[in-house]
């Protein structure tokens, strides 16, 4: 029986910096081995500047990505619905897995700017590596 390439779509509020990051990191790690989505469910106007500049420096790009509204029919297309953090909620449905990763919010402990960006990049990369593993 052959084995279907797993999809993976990421969401997040805005979709312009958490899930965007997290597709980037699992393209960037799993290449065609995994077909990769991102969406928000109240989609912002752009990306987040921060999270682009966190991602080049380490050498992963974001490509022509740009914010977009998660569809049923991007969740239906998935084997698993992954959401970044407490503010977007995803109605489950039947056939696709949904997991939630609250991730490290360093600004509640006063960090902001890059440093911030850094320990939310570093935390996401983390848990994509392990997902990747998994899949």
């Amino acid at each position: 029986m052959p084995q279907t390439t797993p999809h993976v779509t990421f969401v997040c509020q805005k979709n312009g910096g958490k899930s965007q990051m997290a597709a980037a990191l699992m393209r960037h790690l799993a290449g065609d081995d995994v077909i990769v989505t991102s969406a928000g469910t109240a989609p912002g106007a752009s990306l987040n500047a921060q999270s682009v500049e966190a991602l080049e420096e380490i050498g992963v790009g974001v490509g022509d990505e740009h914010p977009k509204a998660l569809t049923a029919a991007m969740i239906e297309a998935s084997d698993l619905v992954v959401v970044l953090g407490a503010e977007a909620q995803v109605e489950a449905t039947s056939g696709t897995r949904i997991e939630t990763w609250i991730t490290d919010e360093p600004s509640e402990r006063g960090i902001t700017g890059m440093e911030r960006m850094r320990l939310v990049r570093d935390d996401i990369r983390s848990r994509v590596e392990d997902l990747h593993r998994r899949l």
